[in-house]
Formats: structure tokens, sequence, C-alpha cells
């Protein structure tokens, strides 16, 4: 069995196993507010192109994660799963081109892309819709390109980062939000509109675009 096989199973065997209900109330965030259509990021597209059956989706209508205990805990778990599963490598270091290169952790290996990558895809094997699972693109604190995981759901949208285990709303990250998927159709891209959040890092040169 690969490596990305044992992934996938030692991670639906973890999430079958029931926990307590967690105390206290649910978090809070606000709804993203994006603008029209942008260019899709290269690394989507080579992707697709390896991955056709990954892409070749219908549209579909926009649809919110109703979010509760379970939901929350099921993010929470996906998201320290796959960040504790994966040696953090550069793209170039991984893949030898400076080409932004999307794709799984068939070595166990990856960098932002990667990561972001494998929590879409297994919470949609645990069930939860498409049309909220969203690859964005944002400029880091240091001004970087870095790809991170939106979750949009009927309490705002909640952001999942390799870089921390802590699933954050969109304004805490400190992040200038670039671009991400239509919530209909993964193949469309949307610019954010408005201000970034507070706090956001402005300059440098975004390595994804």
């Amino acid at each position: 069995m690969s490596r990305m096989a044992v992934f996938f199973l030692s991670a639906s065997l973890a999430l079958a196993c029931g926990v307590a209900e967690a105390g206290g109330a649910l978090p809070a965030s606000s709804s993203a507010v994006v603008g029209g259509e942008t260019s899709i990021p290269y690394g989507w597209v080579d992707f697709c192109q390896r991955r056709p059956r990954e892409c070749s989706r219908p549209p579909l209508p926009a649809r919110d994660v109703a979010l509760d205990a379970a939901t929350w805990r099921a993010l929470n778990r996906i998201n320290v799963k796959v960040n504790s599963a994966i040696e953090p490598v550069s793209n170039y270091d991984h893949w030898g081109t400076m080409l932004d290169h999307w794709d799984y952790p068939t070595d166990g290996k990856g960098d932002c892309k990667v990561y972001a990558l494998l929590k879409r895809k297994l919470l949609i094997d645990r069930g939860f819709p498409r049309q909220a699972l969203l690859m964005t693109i944002v400029r880091d604190l240091e001004g970087e390109g870095h790809a991170i995981l939106t979750v949009k759901t009927d309490h705002g949208d909640f952001i999942l980062d390799n870089l921390t285990d802590r699933i954050r709303p969109w304004t805490a990250t400190g992040y200038r939000y670039v671009k991400r998927q239509s919530q209909q159709d993964p193949n469309v891209w949307v610019s954010y509109s408005g201000a970034a959040p507070a706090g956001a890092a402005h300059g440098g040169t975004a390595r994804i675009d």
C-alpha cells in the first residue's frame, strides 16, 4: 500500500473515532466579500491537466458548511492531521522547478499548496460540500505568496493553514487576501474586494499567482 493510501486510511480511521462534545459556543467569523473573475493560478491549471478527474466537475449552487460541534471537531482533526503528516519542503527542492507545482503528498512531502489540497480532498471525502472548500492565495506576514484553504460556513469564513494548527477567522490571520476559487465552480477564481483585513502584510513579491 502506498504512503498516500496509508495516510488516507489512517485519517479515515481517526475521524471515525467518537469524542466527547466540546463545550462552549461555536466560533464566529465574517464572510469575505469577493469581486469578479480573475486569473487562475498556473499551479491549479497544471494540477487539473495532470489530474483531470479532480477538476472536471460541473458548477454547483453556492453552499456553506452548517457549523456545529461535530463539523468543527472534524475540521480541527483534519487540519492537525495533515499538518503533522506532511514534511514541509519548498516547491523547488521538492519538484526541482521554479514553476508552481500543485499536487497531493504522494511521497509525504510538500509546501503550502500540498497541505491545502489534501485538506480539501479529505474534507470532501468526509462529506463536506465542495462549494465551501476553497483554495485561496494570500500574501503572508512577510509579503510572500502563500496558499491556504478557506472553509465557508454559516458562522463565517475560517482558514485552515499549514503554518498553524489553530483554525482562525479569515480576518485574524494577518494575511492580505488575493484570490480564491469561486464557490460555484472551482475552475473559476475570483478576486477579493475592499481593503485587506487589519494587520495584513503588504509588499514583497507573491510566489503564487
